[in-house]
């Protein structure tokens, strides 16, 4: 089946990038939309879908559990397509659809109506959807409330959006703080010191006038080493007090749990090892989650798409400290198909280009471009080794 052609799919990508959303965190801000939107449509099933570059990512329904799907299974795909909206009487009588296992077996699904989700900008980062096992009539008055939950749903996200970027603002300030204080301690302290010497030596040298100039310099100076104490012992008061509030935050074993949660069922669907590992004793300590579902999410999507049935998709994790700067190492290595020195190229230069997966899953071409977008925006590295028919190894090192 050809996959729906999507004008400006890179950006529609990077604007769902841009929200940096955990889809696991999602439930409880949008459940109560979905039994709205179910009760107004009369269904038995709601569904709100987030669609990246490979995967549908159910983050909340009622009707059926919350799930993942891969892209080309779906039928959002061809919702977000639309401006407006899409219905389906019968998902037995579409070809598309026809074979699928939602239709055929478990839950025998028959209708569709589905609504973009679209963006202020006007990207659609999925759809909300009501479905039912038996064919309905939604009226005009019905569609026209569907479309407002899911203009409700964007403004929840932007919210979210909005919030999570308030929080690194926050951490950024402090961490600001941090860094001028450490900046003044260590220039007023030489001061202090040569001050010290030079009034100590001074008088053999009958220097009154410079002695009290100096004296006065070193007053000024210990003033402003203090006030540096201060903002630190601040700062230091605000990490156990904010530390919790902040919430904008991994560590790795939280990341860990993360990249398990997410993406062992896409690997078990395929009948692929999957394992997830730390390599570095810094389990506790914090660092900045941007983006980085995003990027580790998208690698890991992508190896397990080109690794056969029976292979493996393995993940290390480590943070490393080097000229006082936390760096991120993810390394995410997989047994399947490998590439060719010119796959590579292209894709460290953001050019690759759309393959199907082993299964037979379809490709849409933006997945890895934007992993290289979104690392090259954050200051990081690409690392790639590969060889065809064999092995892929990507490793993203973060300064985090």
């Amino acid at each position: 089946m050809e996959s729906p052609n999507i004008p400006n799919e890179f950006d529609r990508l990077l604007a769902l990038a841009d929200y940096d959303l955990d889809t696991t965190e999602l439930e409880d801000q949008l459940k109560d939309l979905t039994k709205l939107a179910a009760k107004v449509a009369g269904t038995d099933i709601s569904l709100v879908n987030l669609i990246d570059a490979v995967t549908q990512w159910s983050v909340a329904g009622v009707g059926m559990p919350v799930m993942q799907l891969p892209r080309e299974d779906s039928v959002c795909q061809y919702t977000i397509k639309e401006d407006q909206s899409l219905e389906i009487k019968d998902l037995s009588k579409d070809d598309r659809f026809k074979d699928k296992f939602y239709v055929e077996d478990d839950p025998n699904l028959r209708y569709y109506y589905g609504v973009p989700l679209k963006t202020s900008s006007g990207h659609n980062l999925g759809a909300l959807c009501v479905l039912d096992t038996k064919a309905i009539t939604i009226t005009p008055e019905k569609t026209d409330l569907l479309k407002i939950i899911a203009e409700e749903i964007i403004n929840r996200l932007d919210i979210i959006k909005s919030v999570n970027e308030l929080k690194s603002e926050v951490k950024d300030s402090i961490e600001k703080q941090e860094q001028v204080a450490h900046d003044i301690r260590g220039p007023i302290g030489g001061i202090i010191g040569l001050a010290q010497i030079i009034k100590d030596q001074g008088t053999n040298n009958q220097l009154e006038d410079v002695l009290e100039f100096i004296k006065v310099i070193q007053s000024s100076s210990q003033s402003l080493l203090e006030l540096a104490d201060q903002i630190l012992s601040t700062k230091a008061k605000g990490k156990s007090q904010n530390k919790l509030n902040l919430q904008n935050e991994y560590n790795l074993q939280v990341l860990k749990e993360k990249l398990n949660n997410l993406y062992a069922v896409q690997a078990e669907q395929k009948k692929v090892k999957f394992s997830v590992q730390i390599s570095s004793k810094n389990l506790e300590k914090s660092f900045s989650k941007v983006k980085l579902l995003q990027i580790i999410g998208n690698l890991i999507s992508n190896a397990i798409k080109f690794t056969p049935e029976g292979g493996s998709v393995s993940i290390s994790l480590s943070l490393e400290e080097k000229n006082y700067i936390n760096n991120l190492r993810a390394k995410i290595s997989d047994t399947g198909t490998g590439m060719t020195a010119a796959q590579i190229e292209e894709i460290l230069n953001g050019e690759s280009q759309t393959t199907q997966g082993t299964a037979g899953e379809l490709g849409y071409g933006f997945g890895l471009p934007l992993v290289k977008h979104l690392i090259d925006g954050l200051g990081g590295v690409l690392k790639i080794d590969s060889k065809l028919g064999e092995y892929s190894a990507f490793e993203v090192i973060i300064p985090v």
